[in-house]
């Protein structure tokens, strides 16, 4: 896989930290997760990770994550600013032990400025960037999509994206870096289009007015007769056109001038047929009409199976349907961890203190002490 041979150490955290060390482990990184609580269930994107439970309160257990380190080409941390220094365990003193490593800081404001040390969540960081305020349907508040924005795209994407720059230029220079990501930035810049495009035509009204965010009957989503949904996306005047036809409208007519009741016309078009009654009327045509689908229809969809976007895959008792890595590569394609049967936490344990030469009775040791965390204490 591409980055095989790329050695990361991850501090646990929650959504944006995991996800960066997921992307990593999928393209073929060894990622070890460096956990204070072996018990933690929270973080689902584990898989295809290692993991360490230690209790960074001893001196040895900071001890062994220095000696993993000095090995390691990343280390992805989550903390507030300050945290990691009070570990003894920043950069000042990671970068004099091993001058190679990239030290990734993935926080929600960034390792400097007023809100620097204060706690916030993905709808702070999306409204402080400034998006937050762009997106929601019109004369309604502005809607926050999940935790998408600045958790995953702003977040673990884009910094996952820094490391892989620096892994770059640490080719010419032999030297690592510190990346400073804060998703408030990661979040503005995964925007840049919203800001740069408020001169054009299909942006810079008000929230809810515009092309993209529901103010265009051409472009929103419409319930069918089933309840179901269909997404419709006819920017360009030819596809509008192909859409009327769809629509049994005549596209040689004027249409209706007034958006509200554009919409209406066609909110009661669509909700005259299933929505797989209207797919075979758009099948092979481009109109830019599909279909919303449903979490557990998205596997078995015709295209998405041909492509592989999604694998079931088992978890204890239950099928867990998960996407699979993206992009494509052509030589060296990425495995979901997801899908790799995990190792016990004392194999791990062994596996990962074992490149550092400690040995299965010093493991031992380490436990009887509190430094290592294993739920089951290994035996002689």
């Amino acid at each position: 896989m591409a980055l095989k041979g790329l050695k990361v150490i991850e501090f646990v955290g929650l959504a944006p930290g995991p996800f960066c060390g997921m992307l990593l482990a999928d393209f073929g990184a060894s990622v070890t997760r460096i956990d204070m609580n072996p018990q933690n269930a929270l973080d689902v994107l584990q898989g295809g990770k290692r993991s360490l439970a230690l209790n960074l309160k001893q001196p040895r257990a900071i001890d062994l994550v220095r000696s993993l380190c000095r090995r390691s080409d990343v280390l992805i941390e989550p903390f507030r600013p300050g945290v990691m220094e009070k570990f003894g365990l920043g950069p000042s003193v990671l970068l004099q032990d091993n001058p190679r490593l990239i030290y990734a800081r993935l926080t929600g404001f960034g390792q400097t400025g007023r809100h620097a040390a204060r706690a916030g969540h993905d709808i702070n960081y999306v409204a402080l960037s400034g998006v937050l305020s762009m997106l929601g349907r019109k004369s309604n508040k502005p809607t926050a999509p999940i935790n998408l924005v600045a958790d995953f795209a702003g977040g673990g994407l884009m910094c996952a994206f820094g490391i892989l720059a620096a892994i770059v230029e640490r080719q010419r220079s032999g030297q690592g870096q510190i990346v400073d990501h804060a998703m408030v930035e990661g979040a503005a810049y995964v925007g840049s289009w919203l800001f740069r495009s408020q001169n054009l035509p299909v942006w810079g009204r008000a929230r809810g007015e515009n092309i993209l965010d529901g103010g265009s009957h051409f472009y929103d989503t419409y319930e069918t007769k089933d309840g179901k949904y269909l997404s419709v996306g006819a920017i360009e005047h030819k596809f509008y056109r192909v859409l009327l036809e769809c629509l049994g409208l005549d596209p040689e007519l004027p249409q209706l001038d007034d958006e509200k009741k554009q919409t209406e016309q066609f909110e009661a078009i669509f909700r005259t047929k299933t929505r797989d009654e209207w797919m075979e009327i758009f099948d092979g045509k481009d109109a830019c009409v599909f279909p919303v689908l449903e979490a557990d229809e998205v596997e078995s969809y015709d295209h998405n199976r041909e492509r592989n976007v999604f694998v079931n895959y088992e978890r204890g008792e239950d099928d867990v349907l998960i996407p699979t890595p993206a992009p494509k590569l052509s030589r060296t394609p990425a495995q979901s961890g997801a899908t790799v049967k995990a190792k016990s936490e004392l194999e791990m344990t062994e596996e990962i203190l074992g490149e550092i030469d400690i040995k299965r009775d010093e493991i031992i040791k380490l436990c009887e002490e509190g430094v290592v965390l294993l739920p089951n204490r290994p035996k002689m």
